[in-house]
């Protein structure tokens, strides 16, 4: 009994400690060198001046004058490179393609990852490159979880004509907490608050600005939100929030059987046909 008392005493002390060191690790920075693009995609690499500070690394691929550009923004802890597949489908079809590295990924400038508030500088930069490049040109933004958080978070950029959000958190806090639940069960979730005060600590901001569903309304954009039925770390509920805040025109997509993974690796026929559709009818075809 003596062993039960002091393990239940001790328990959450180590995990308040875990918890602790956890903030420094979650949000260093994930650069490494990408290397070259894929010959087929005939590709430029590029620098972008992001609008702070830093620089924004990508690779340009020209399509066809008149059917539309689309970025493309990795999830966390990857790098342009996530990208490949969707870029490869989006050249064959005729259009321009930006694969860009977020700040603090691959070969972008930056110390800490933001889960979307830092971010959202490489999209701005990106977007900018995009209207200087090909002006004229319709333009669609396609984000996996930290990309479409930082697509959200990116507020005064140039115009997107169109958006794809896939496996986007509604809120700092339904992140952390879900997360923490995969790992701990409902005793986990109690720890939340333990990461999130260290916000201001690594990345000097609070989690209030870390809130995609406070500004999803705000895209002006139509959009295109996805996300698995089985994903556990932005759950269905969550996902049926951030369509029912977002502005029309909005369509949702759940993708069945899939939980946090990649949705075109996961099914790239269903996903190859559902997203060209969507990019057909606000790029090529709008109105």
């Amino acid at each position: 009994m003596r062993q039960v008392i002091i393990a239940s005493a001790v328990l959450p002390l180590i995990l308040v400690v875990a918890t602790l060191g956890a903030g420094e690790v979650l949000s260093a920075h994930a650069n490494r060198a990408v290397g070259l693009p894929p010959v087929e995609l005939e590709a430029t690499s590029v620098t972008l001046d992001a609008p702070v500070r830093g620089t924004v690394s990508g690779w340009f691929v020209r399509g066809a004058p008149g059917l539309g550009a689309v970025l493309l923004l990795h999830g966390v802890r990857s790098d342009r490179r996530q990208m490949i597949g969707r870029a490869k489908f989006l050249h064959a079809a005729g259009y321009s393609v930006l694969l860009v590295d977020l700040p603090a990924h691959g070969e972008s400038s930056g110390q800490r990852i933001s889960y979307g508030y830092r971010e959202a500088e490489g999209v701005k930069a990106a977007t900018r490159y995009l209207r200087q490049t090909l002006p004229g040109e319709r333009i669609a933004a396609i984000g996996v979880s930290l990309g479409a958080a930082a697509i959200v978070l990116s507020g005064d950029r140039p115009a997107l004509n169109a958006v794809v959000l896939e496996s986007m958190y509604p809120s700092i806090e339904d992140a952390v907490t879900d997360r923490l639940s995969i790992h701990f069960g409902s005793f986990g979730a109690h720890f939340a608050p333990v990461l999130l005060c260290q916000l201001p600590v690594w990345l000097g901001i609070s989690a209030a600005s870390l809130r995609p569903i406070d500004h999803i309304s705000s895209l002006h954009a139509p959009v295109l939100i996805a996300s698995g039925t089985e994903d556990q770390h932005t759950t269905v509920p969550e996902t049926q929030r951030l369509f029912a805040t977002a502005a029309e025109p909005k369509e949702l997509w759940l993708v069945e059987g899939a939980a946090h993974v990649d949705l075109h690796a996961f099914d790239p026929r269903a996903y190859e046909s559902k997203v060209s559709g969507y990019l057909f009818k606000h790029l090529r075809n709008p109105g």
